[in-house]
């Protein structure tokens, strides 16, 4: 999902259906291994591929890892809700 665009953690928690306690765990673990980055946007914290991880297997890993999931109808299905999404209307809620 954080390859179509960045997003925040009610977006993800949205799209997947998961408690925001548990997708922030997964978001911190990710973070922590170089894997995306946050930015700060007003009041949002939105997360995003990491453009420039200091660990080269991390591009490596994210340019092949789109070649074997770019067809799977879940991943297709989640981009397709992302780009549907309206974030001032999901983290009204």
């Amino acid at each position: 999902m954080l390859q179509t665009k960045p997003l925040c953690v009610c977006e993800i928690t949205n799209v997947l259906r998961l408690a925001a306690s548990t997708v922030s765990q997964h978001l911190k673990i990710l973070k922590e291994a170089g894997f995306i980055i946050e930015e700060k946007d007003g009041k949002w914290v939105n997360y995003l591929i990491n453009p420039r991880p200091g660990d080269p297997r991390i591009s490596s890993f994210l340019t092949s890892l789109d070649f074997w999931i770019a067809e799977e109808a879940l991943i297709i299905s989640d981009k397709k809700k992302v780009m549907e999404s309206d974030r001032n209307i999901i983290c009204a809620k």
